[in-house]
């Protein structure tokens, strides 16, 4: 059985993990992602148009100068998306899902090592900190994806082309992008997942010292005394 120490360890490791794994949900779930102002003139007006959406979701209205603001419509995301943007975006989808199940991974792990004694093998420490620590990658990347394919790639300018069918000729003037909790969330996920990590960090360092300790004794008493 392990250790009372080594229980409160692995289940804190399994509440941070459990915890990253919730948040990653939430991000997923949630269209919190980026908040999109466009402005571009076509023949006739200006138009700003405003978008809120995450990764599968969002909502836009339009507004003309001079005439009047059009109501909300709601859209899929990848339905209208094209070319490499809806290629990053796909993969952005699946990074976070991979994130999802590796948080699962480790707080699964976390658990087993709670309630066993699995050592030196992968189902060990070294389990955990290889789940946490691809699922904190696969969050970190997933970020990146996000702002470059928005910024670089013209996330909105597309979405706003595709749901309001923009005529080609129209002229973009800028694009402001706000990020949302959705977003921002990610960084939670990241904090948790080094806490999983941390925890059992410091657990194995105060177990290796701990093993030092006592092995001093005996390389310090004298040898008659060892023989004896």
């Amino acid at each position: 059985m392990p250790t009372t120490k080594k229980i409160l360890t692995f289940l804190g490791s399994f509440l941070t993990s459990l915890g990253s794994f919730a948040v990653i949900c939430s991000v997923l779930g949630t269209k919190e992602w980026v908040h999109s102002t466009v402005n571009l003139t076509d023949s006739s007006s200006k138009i700003t148009i405003y978008m809120s959406y995450g990764l599968f979701s969002g909502q836009s209205s339009r507004k003309f100068d001079p005439g009047l603001e059009e109501p909300t419509k709601f859209f899929q995301v990848l339905e209208e998306l094209s070319g490499s943007p809806k290629t990053l975006h796909s993969l952005i989808i699946l990074f976070l899902v991979l994130s999802l199940l590796a948080s699962l991974l480790s707080a699964g792990f976390s658990l087993y090592n709670s309630i066993s004694n699995p050592y030196q093998t992968f189902l060990g420490s070294v389990g955990v900190y290889t789940w946490s620590g691809l699922s904190m990658s696969l969050v970190f990347l997933t970020m990146i994806l996000f702002v470059a394919n928005t910024q670089a790639n013209g996330l909105s300018e597309m979405l706003a082309q595709s749901v309001y069918s923009v005529p080609p000729d129209a002229n973009y003037h800028y694009t402001a992008h706000s990020y949302g909790l959705s977003f921002w969330l990610q960084l939670l996920a990241l904090v948790l997942g080094l806490g999983t990590v941390g925890i059992v960090l410091l657990y194995q360092k105060a177990r290796y010292q701990r093993k030092q300790e006592q092995r001093k004794p005996m390389e310090e008493a004298p040898r008659d005394g060892i023989l004896f």
